[in-house]
């Protein structure tokens, strides 16, 4: 009896033992499930972090623990974190920006600081423009030289300009965009001019001294301060201004959906397409009917801007945009040569801040590589010989593949029917053993061709598959399309790509790795997101995050500066062919 009863409990607590552990296992299942489901409601992963998007460089930090998709997935509408109370609401907190470690976040706070404008003066509702900059008003005077006013190659240049408004009254406050050059058309020599804002209305210019004869000053207003304060608005509330697209399609079902980076949050779910590589984040709104795999291609979508009442009058080009202000007095001055006791290379890039300077409408570098003209396509293909060249970037990189292209006759186009304005495209010379091949950068791109989502590939992938060595040259530069978006998400694009550099460098240090800096682009029909403005700090960002590294800059900005030619978002010939002379130089020093 005993027996039988040991038995029977002891039965009875392997079936208790078996419940319990199959109850565990059930709440298990279901809190994995519960998880996966609420990733898949945030759309947050390892690789990205919504962040509040404000004017300052202040970062708040957010721990956010998920598993990082393998594939693009459903992300349904996120609220927006809660504020402090001591906070006032934002509106501009939809941006998706890549986590930094502890280093880059403090690195991108200086960054930031060192290419802080000036505050610029908010505008009343309704205003008038008689109390902003007017360059017909404004003038620039040549400050007196030396001793008996005399100037030699090699000295200093110094320029005061003053600010006045529509009704000429001396402007109290800076914060205008302004350029300069000094030039002499016959010699066809030009050079950039270093700006200050003194904060008060007044400003100078310093140039170089750097030919014998003639040097005529020519001081550029390209945006007022007032129109800056719009732009300001514009990059902070509406970064999503420029309408990005992507076709879906399944079978005979078809839908188009608005994409971005800074992608409003709506009752609509979102696709995300970070990449798992780089972690560059990429949302699209979810098709109704189809799923994100189905994601075909990407395009641009024209521009949805919201100005308030008059600001358009601040854009107004040759009356308070891109327009010259005029000498009080003598716009140049005659250059003596150089002093006997004045050392040589008192005129090097040192001293300037300068890279170099057109002379004979040829580059002339103010220090570093000496620039050869490489003036047929012999001397172009010897150079080349043996080399392989990767450029990844945008259009304006592209230029310089088609100048290859058409300097190269004996090389083949391997994929000629690829469109025009997207690529990727190939030349090969079987002879001289020579590759050369352009890769659009990944999005955002406002371009007005279909591009697969195959081609959509970002440069620091690129560079990381690239094996390098002492016949590889890797070229790139991105700006141009990223101009609309806060400048936080710049410089994380550009970490990205240092990232992939300094790998690249690490297994193939004789690589040779060039980086194209941003130019002026002058007026254009999308001057609301595309402008010299937004480019001014660019070209800054750009040199700070690669400074001290194994590269090599082609300065675009000071190339497209100091040219005679009128500025545009894709320098002319001339210009082109001196910065392909840049490179092949580096390529071949001797």
């Amino acid at each position: 009896m005993w027996l039988k009863g040991f038995t029977s409990n002891h039965v009875i607590m392997k079936l208790l033992k078996t419940c319990v552990i199959l109850l565990l296992l059930t709440v298990l299942f279901f809190k994995l499930r519960n998880m996966d489901l609420l990733e898949m409601r945030t759309g947050i992963n390892d690789n990205t972090l919504k962040l509040n998007y404000k004017e300052t460089s202040t970062i708040i930090n957010k721990k956010v623990t998920s598993t990082q998709p393998s594939a693009p997935h459903t992300a349904p509408p996120r609220a927006p974190p809660t504020a402090p109370h001591t906070a006032p609401p934002v509106s501009d907190d939809f941006c998706t920006f890549k986590p930094l470690s502890s280093a880059e976040a403090e690195e991108e706070r200086l960054i930031l600081d060192s290419i802080a404008w000036p505050e610029t003066p908010p505008l009343p509702a309704p205003f008038s423009l008689n109390q902003t900059s007017n360059a017909a008003h404004s003038t620039f005077t040549i400050l007196p030289g030396g001793v008996g006013d005399e100037r030699h190659v090699g000295d200093q240049l110094e320029v005061m300009i003053k600010m006045y408004d529509f009704q000429g009254n001396p402007k109290k406050s800076g914060g205008d965009a302004i350029v300069a050059r000094l030039h002499n058309g016959a010699l066809e020599a030009g050079v950039a001019g270093r700006v200050v804002d003194h904060l008060n209305g007044s400003y100078s210019a310093v140039f170089p001294l750097l030919w014998e004869g003639s040097a005529q000053v020519e001081v550029t207003l390209v945006h007022s301060s007032e129109a800056i304060t719009v732009l300001r608005r514009l990059n902070r509330e509406e970064p999503d201004r420029t309408i990005l697209k992507s076709l879906f399609r399944s079978g005979s079902i078809s839908e188009t959906t608005i994409c971005n980076v800074c992608l409003r949050q709506t009752n609509q779910p979102q696709c995300n397409y970070t990449d798992l590589r780089t972690g560059d984040p990429w949302f699209c709104y979810k098709p109704k009917k189809l799923s994100c795999d189905t994601r075909m291609n990407h395009i641009n979508g024209g521009m949805g801007i919201k100005l308030k009442a008059n600001e358009a009058n601040l854009f107004k080009s040759n009356v308070n945009m891109q327009v010259f202000i005029q000498a009080s007095g003598p716009a140049n001055v005659t250059v003596l040569p150089q002093r006997k006791e004045q050392p040589m290379d008192s005129l090097g890039s040192g001293k300037s801040g300068l890279s170099g300077y057109y002379y004979q409408g040829v580059w002339r570098s103010l220090g570093g590589t000496k620039v050869h003209q490489f003036n047929n396509s012999s001397a172009i293909s010897q150079c080349l010989k043996g080399k392989v060249i990767h450029l990844y970037g945008d259009s304006t990189v592209r230029q310089w593949f088609e100048y290859l292209d058409a300097s190269l006759p004996d090389a083949k186009e391997i994929n000629r029917n690829n469109l025009k304005k997207s690529g990727p495209f190939m030349i090969w010379d079987n002879a001289k053993n020579i590759l050369v091949k352009f890769h659009l950068h990944g999005p955002p791109l406002s371009i007005s061709v279909l591009i697969p989502t195959s081609e959509l590939r970002y440069i620091a992938n690129e560079i990381d598959d690239v094996v390098g060595g002492t016949n590889t040259v890797v070229i790139f530069g991105i700006w141009a399309h990223l101009t609309p978006f806060p400048m936080q998400f710049y410089i994380r694009r550009l970490y990205g790509i240092r990232r992939a550099v300094i790998r690249l460098l690490n297994r193939a240090p004789d690589t040779l790795v060039v980086i194209r800096t941003p130019n002026l682009r002058g007026t254009n029909p999308y001057i609301f997101a595309f402008n010299d403005w937004y480019a001014i700090q660019q070209d800054k960002v750009v040199r700070a995050v690669f400074k001290g590294l194994n590269v090599q800059l082609v300065d675009a900005w000071e190339m497209v500066l100091a040219h005679h030619l009128p500025h545009y978002i894709h320098p002319p010939p001339p210009i082109i062919k001196n910065m392909v002379n840049i490179i092949l130089s580096r390529m071949c020093p001797q």
